[in-house]
């Protein structure tokens, strides 16, 4: 295809046209040359601004807070879950039969010992009752008869006028009469305690649950329907089970006559319901749990605890005085040891630690003095030796950890234990 020419271009010599393209070639490499420069310039800038930043970065160190250790007390607990359990559960049932007149009682009443709570018609077992007092009457008398009649036989004979085998005879029929009496005694007494059977009465104190039976209704003698159920409510106890790997240590502050404090906390752990004292451990081990079972008692007078309530239980086994103590969240892992970044003049120091009871945040250790000061956050930055900014004053001491968890706190972790970690890598 042809290419459209200026007519003039053959005149123009070929040396001219060469010199006009090397002046053109030489501009633009120019220009090249100055933007690159210029290029070069600027990235320079930025690299000498950006080694500057990380100079002042590196000197002025990791931003952090930090927490001092301190020496105090701090409580060794286990927690468990526990039921609410009263000490007494009495079903109400029945031991005649016959309709029932009345009922005394409120659904949910408190009850007290001996109070009137159903009556049962009583009129046939006392009609039963009058007719064996009046067999036990007659039998009385002909005993008290047996017995003149061996009065006289013996004073007959000691004037012989009747022979030693009449006495005998009269011996041995008021020694009947006497068994026919004692006979009829107990039946007058059992037919007494039927009659006391129709007027159901409390046999403990506690709370007493729905109504299970009205005015009318027919119950029958030792039968398998409650007619009321009563809970003891104050005092109350709450069972749990304990691992049998620490009930060396539960025993033996038993053996020392030490009164154990028990915490329940409601489900969350977070509120604290109510403190008792452990009353009692099971006398043996469940081989399928590996656990025992542990009774504690409570006052329970707010009735904050109810019977088969769901609670997180907390026993106070001991407290460890005069530890060191530091946040657990200062207390680091690497999926082998426990380590804490100690600051000294500044700089950030990586020490092996063992950490031992945890409680309210607070971390046993051994492998740190008290008032030392430790990292306590910005460990996804800290290595070993690296400069630190501290942003706040070293925590001070803190109430002890060994007063337990407040109420309306959770109540963390049983003995010994290992702090979790941040998730930082060893060092």
């Amino acid at each position: 295809m042809a290419t459209a020419t200026d007519p003039q271009d053959h005149l123009i010599d070929p040396a001219a046209r060469h010199r006009r393209f090397w002046r053109i070639g030489l501009v633009a490499l120019a220009i090249i040359l100055v933007v690159a420069a210029v290029l070069i310039w600027r990235h320079h800038e930025s690299a000498e601004a950006a080694a500057a930043a990380a100079r002042r970065a590196a000197a002025a160190g990791i931003t952090l807070t930090s927490a001092t250790a301190e020496s105090g007390d701090i409580n060794v607990y286990l927690n468990a879950i526990g039921t609410v359990t009263p000490v007494f559960t009495d079903s109400i049932t029945s031991q005649v039969s016959g309709p029932v007149t009345a009922v005394n009682f409120r659904e949910g009443q408190q009850i007290h010992k001996g109070d009137s709570l159903i009556e049962i018609d009583d009129r046939p077992y006392r009609a039963t009752l009058l007719q064996a007092q009046g067999i036990l009457e007659r039998d009385q008398n002909v005993l008290a008869q047996a017995q003149m009649d061996l009065t006289r036989y013996r004073a007959a004979l000691a004037r012989n006028a009747i022979a030693q085998q009449t006495v005998d005879d009269q011996d041995k029929l008021v020694l009947q009469d006497q068994g026919t009496v004692k006979n009829d005694e107990g039946t007058v007494q059992y037919d007494q305690l039927q009659v006391d059977y129709c007027h159901i009465k409390a046999p403990i104190n506690g709370q007493i649950g729905l109504r299970l039976v009205d005015p009318g209704n027919l119950v029958q003698a030792n039968g398998t329907t409650a007619l009321a159920v009563i809970t003891q409510i104050q005092p109350i106890t709450v069972i749990f089970t304990l691992p049998e790997d620490s009930l060396g240590s539960v025993t033996a502050r038993l053996r020392d006559h030490a009164k154990l404090t028990v915490d329940a906390f409601d489900r969350t752990a977070q509120t604290l319901i109510a403190s008792g004292e452990l009353l009692a451990l099971d006398n043996q081990i469940d081989t399928t749990t590996g656990t025992v079972k542990v009774r504690a008692s409570f006052e329970n007078k707010d009735n904050a605890l109810f019977p088969n309530q769901f609670v997180n239980a907390r026993l106070l086994v001991d407290t460890l005085k005069g530890v060191t103590l530091v946040p657990a969240s200062a207390v680091q892992q690497n999926g082998q040891s426990s380590f804490v970044y100690v600051i000294q003049n500044n700089v950030a120091h990586v020490r092996q630690v063992t950490p031992g009871v945890t409680d309210s945040g607070k971390t046993q250790v051994n492998g740190v003095k008290p008032g030392e000061v430790l990292a306590d956050s910005s460990f996804d930055k800290l290595q070993d030796n690296a400069r630190v900014t501290i942003v706040d004053k070293p925590a001070g001491a803190a109430a002890p950890a060994g007063s337990g968890a407040p109420a309306g706190t959770a109540a963390p972790v049983n003995a010994p234990q290992t702090p979790g970690s941040s998730g930082n890598s060893a060092p």
